[in-house]
């Protein structure tokens, strides 16, 4: 599954196409701090199981979030966010709660699945398949399954909190990278970073893009001697 720093890096690509001249450190900062609320989740697993990629993958929140900023954003000239920051402090607004669905959410939404309606509904929902045209078949798409459940199904192949968790950085399991004997019983945590080489691209390349946008007009203003 995708991990903080590749939801940062989506987040980072987002925020320096849609902020234009308001992106700077200090709005990268804000839109980051959007990013990263769903992945907070993990600090309750101790004290609610299953709650990582729940209570705060639900679909509820970024809705939540939409709708204050938009009630706010239609007050004009009373708006609360812009009598204390200006117009930029909307748009940031609105670029990090942007961020928050389809940079903290959607991916993980897409890899693995997320407790989409929780806690008004218990059930992890994953979006993936594929989309081509084919000579043969026409357009063939597979994200939508409108086929009827077969009956057979198991029930417990229907994931919830009450039966499913995702593995966090708080899960301690026996290490597969090391030799041991049974008398070390050697554990291991996992931090991920890029679990597959088009995530590390992703990093690298919002890396760059970034960098760039922070500091590029300042370094090509040096190199021109002005």
């Amino acid at each position: 599954m995708p991990s903080t720093i590749v939801h940062l890096a989506i987040a980072g690509l987002v925020a320096a196409a849609l902020l234009g001249e308001e992106f700077d450190a200090r709005s990268a900062l804000v839109v980051a701090g959007f990013t990263v609320l769903p992945d907070l989740d993990v600090l309750a697993e101790p004290v609610l199981p299953g709650a990582h990629r729940s209570l705060g993958h639900t679909l509820l929140l970024p809705a939540l979030v939409f709708a204050v900023l938009l009630w706010d954003t239609r007050r004009g000239a009373a708006s609360a966010l812009s009598r204390r920051y200006g117009v930029r402090g909307l748009k940031v607004a609105w670029v990090g709660a942007f961020c928050l669905l389809g940079a903290g959410i959607l991916p993980d939404l897409f890899l693995g699945g997320v407790n989409a309606l929780y806690p008004l509904h218990d059930r992890f929902y994953v979006f993936n398949g594929e989309l081509y045209y084919s000579t043969d078949r026409g357009w063939v798409q597979t994200f939508v399954d409108l086929s009827p459940p077969e009956p057979s199904a198991e029930p417990n192949s229907v994931r919830t909190t009450a039966n499913f968790r995702f593995r966090t950085v708080l899960d301690a399991a026996p290490t597969r990278g090391v030799e041991q004997t049974v008398e070390e019983e050697r554990v291991e945590r996992l931090f991920p970073v890029a679990m597959a080489g088009f995530r590390f691209a992703l990093v690298l390349a919002s890396a760059v893009v970034v960098a760039v946008r922070l500091g590029g007009d300042r370094y090509l203003a040096r190199l021109l001697g002005e």
